[in-house]
This record gives structure tokens, sequence and C-alpha cells, in this order.
């Protein structure tokens, strides 16, 4: 997402929904490349939310193209991560004061007023630039469509993770042939896994870090389980609730039991959870940005996506992609450049699979290059069984859906709520989103004075 380290979980539990108080959070990274380079003939100004490893993985691509393409000068400022970044790209739009650049979440796209906020890429510029439609996976693009047009170019996915320690699992038996974690298909199959497991751990450390009382990461479990059971949200108009409880309850129940039968360790929540997985706890499970964590770590280790404990596989993702903030005059040089720059990270994507992200780009999956990177390599199967969130307004990565809807989750999970009534809350919620209005349909909440 924004940080491939341990300290960007901070971000996770504070970042927002529109609105801000106070400033808006700006912080460059600064790159040695603010200032325009001697003899460039365009300018392409560029904003993303992209730090620690993230950022460094960035810059690298970045200055890779700037050699590729000495007549264009990427200036590139890195903003706050979380609601910060929403709402000055937002205020920049609206005053016609905007990047020719910028980075989205995609779930994010559908609620940023497309059209008017944001302006559609050019999809012919673009296959000019190498990038076309068939290399992406189909779902993925058809997110990146709002009208028939098309506003955010996917850079990645990057998804929930079940990561496991190697050495714990040869221990207990759990390791098949092949050097990975034996299948599990069943939710009974997945506490046996755990049963086994806790018997071969060192005494003092829990068998799982579950993130048990974050609302994000519970709400990005929830996705992928209630996912896993079929089941939906709303109608294709969005206009009624379709959420189903019964299914929700069982999900509510299966993270629950984690906590309950002492798998998860209440004492252990937060960053605690991947902290314990590098002093020797069997499982964690975590975003795909933990990759370099425990690679600096030097763990013998693998990554799975989350197991189809209900039958069918599917694992929470989102998506970093480029967008093209509005401007009243796009056009012209700086804007070919944009896609000329958009085009060129997208295809050269093999550096930022590094930070453990999947990258949107196809054809990069299937190079030599990619197939030899461990853990990626076991994960990557989570490209064609993408659990997302609802294509609507409120939805999005740390958005207000997560924000209203993830604290249920975590009082299921922790106890504090009994599921069937979760369930129900949920579902109340949900009724009382798709009720309200996009407070950045209307001009005034889109210059940041209404919020979520």
């Amino acid at each position: 997402m924004g940080r491939p380290d341990l300290n960007r979980r901070h971000f996770l539990t504070v970042a927002g929904g529109l609105t801000v108080a106070g400033g808006f959070g700006f912080a460059a990274l600064g790159t040695g490349a603010d200032a325009l380079a001697s003899g460039a003939d365009t300018r392409v100004r560029y904003w993303n939310l992209f730090s620690g490893g993230d950022g460094y993985n960035m810059i690298a691509m970045l200055d890779s193209f700037r050699e590729d393409n000495p007549g264009i000068d990427v200036k590139d400022s890195t903003l706050q991560w979380g609601s910060p970044f929403y709402t000055k790209l937002a205020m920049a739009a609206a005053g016609n004061r905007a990047p020719d650049l910028g980075v989205m979440h995609l779930g994010r796209v559908t609620g940023f007023s497309p059209g008017r906020l944001l302006d559609p890429w050019d999809v012919g510029l673009l296959a000019r630039y190498g990038v076309r439609e068939e290399d992406f996976d189909p779902a993925l693009w058809k997110r990146a469509v709002i009208d028939g047009k098309l506003y955010a170019l996917p850079l990645d996915i990057h998804v929930q993770l079940c990561f496991y320690r190697k050495d714990v699992l040869r221990k207990a038996g759990l390791l098949g042939d092949d050097g990975r974690m034996v299948p599990v298909t069943s939710t009974e199959e997945w506490f046996e896994v755990l049963k086994e497991a806790g018997k071969a751990t060192a005494k003092g450390l829990q068998t799982i870090g579950l993130w048990h009382s974050d609302q994000n990461f519970q709400w990005w479990f929830f996705v992928a389980f209630y996912t896993q059971l079929g089941g939906t949200w709303f109608d294709d108009a969005d206009t009624e609730v379709t959420f189903d409880t019964d299914k929700a309850v069982r999900v509510l129940e299966f993270l629950r039991r984690h906590v309950a039968e002492g798998y998860a360790n209440p004492s252990y929540g937060g960053t605690a959870g991947a902290e314990q997985f590098v002093n020797g706890s069997p499982f964690a499970w975590e975003g795909n940005w933990s990759v370099p964590v425990f690679d600096t770590a030097k763990l013998d280790y693998g990554a799975t996506p989350l197991p189809p404990v209900f039958g069918t596989r599917a694992t929470h993702a989102e998506s970093h992609s480029f967008v093209l903030p509005h401007q009243a005059d796009r056009g012209g040089a700086a804007n070919e450049g944009a896609h000329r720059l958009a085009a060129y990270v997208v295809r050269h994507a093999r550096q930022w699979a590094a930070g453990g992200h999947i990258p949107a780009h196809t054809p990069t999956l299937s190079t030599a290059a990619y197939r030899k990177l461990q853990p990626q390599n076991e994960y990557v199967s989570a490209m064609d069984h993408q659990a997302t969130e609802p294509k609507v307004w409120f939805a999005g990565s740390t958005g207000i859906l997560a924000q209203r809807v993830g604290p249920i989750v975590v009082s299921s999970t922790t106890g504090s709520a009994k599921p069937e009534a979760a369930a129900r809350r949920m579902k109340s919620t949900l009724t009382e989103l798709l009720a309200m209005k996009n407070p950045m349909d209307g001009r005034t909440a889109a210059q940041g004075k209404a919020g979520a």
C-alpha cells in the first residue's frame, strides 16, 4: 500500500475519509529532482503517497525514466499517506491547481467525482506507449472504467496474505513435498493446522498474528471470507442492500474463533503480530507489503493468499493506480508526458514487485525475473481471485466504509459483541451509507468542507 515497513501501520489506524483538521500534511521526500532539469523540454508534476520501501522503489523507477527520457523532467512530490493526500488532491483539482499525474487507491476512484475531479485517460495515447487493455486482468481493468471511460491505470494489486514460518511448519509436519504449506479447504482443516502448528511453537509465542483489534485489517479479512461465501453487498443499481447476515455471521464466528480458542493472543495486537512472527510464531496475516520486512529479517518463510476455508479462493485486494487529476486546460506536452510516465512505470514494474506488490501489467508476471521472486511467485495467483470492496463512492482503502463497518467486525472478533448482533449492525450501517449523498459530488464538498 503506502509503506512496506511496520511503522506504516500507524497510518492505517488514523487514515480517514475526505476531511482533515488543520493543514494537509504535505511532506515531500526530497528526491533531488524537484528543480527543473537543465535542458528538459517538458515538465510533469507528479504527486504520490509512497514512502518507506515503496518510496525508494518508486524513486528508482522515476530515475530510470529520467535516464531514458531526458527531454521530460519529472517533478515528484510525496504527500502524507491517507486522508491528507486525498483532501489535498481534491482541493487541487477543484481549484485548477492539480498536478499532471497522481496516484490513488482504485477503490477510491468511484467516489472521487470522475469527470470533474479526475480526467479520463487517452487509451490511444497509452497504447502508443505500450500499455493496452489486453495486458491487464479483465476484472481489474473493469474496476477502473466508469461510464465507459478509463479513469485509473492500475499499477499493482496488493493483497492480504497468510505468511507462514517454514521452519515451524516443517517441525509440525505441515509442509508438503514442494516445501509449501499444506492445502486448506475448510474451516475445520484450518483450525486443525493451527492446533498442530501451535504444538511446534516455542513457549510464549502466539500461533497467529491476526490484527484482531485493527478496523482496517479486520474489515479486509471480512471482505475476503465473505467473498469466499459468495456474499454480495448491493444490487446492480446500488439502490438496495443485499448484504447476507447469515453469511456474515459465519465469517464473524470464524474470525472470533481465533481469539476465543487462544490461537491469537489479545496481548499481541497490531505490529506485535509481525514481531512475534519474526521471533518464531508460525503464522501472520499481513499485507504483501510485509515481504521486505520479513526478507530483511532473513526468515525461512512462505506466503500464500488467505486460506479458502469456505471452499472458494478469494483474498482481499486493492490497487495502486495512476490518475489524471482534473485540469481545465489538460492537454499538450505535459499531458502526453504524464501518459508516457505512467505507461513506463506500469511496464517496468519488476522493481515495484520487490516491495511485495503484484504488478498489474500481466506480461511482467510471465517474465523469468518475476518468476524467480520468492515468495511473490507463491501468491501471484491472487490476481485471479481478488476480493474487492463494492464499487460505491464510500468504499476504498481506509475509506468511510472501513471506518464505519470495520469497528463492528473488531467488536465481534474481540468478543465485545456477538456475531449475530454485529452482522445486523453491519447491514444497518450499509443501509445508512447507501442513503447518503457523496460529499464529493458538490463543489463545496470537493473543496474539503464536507466529509464523512
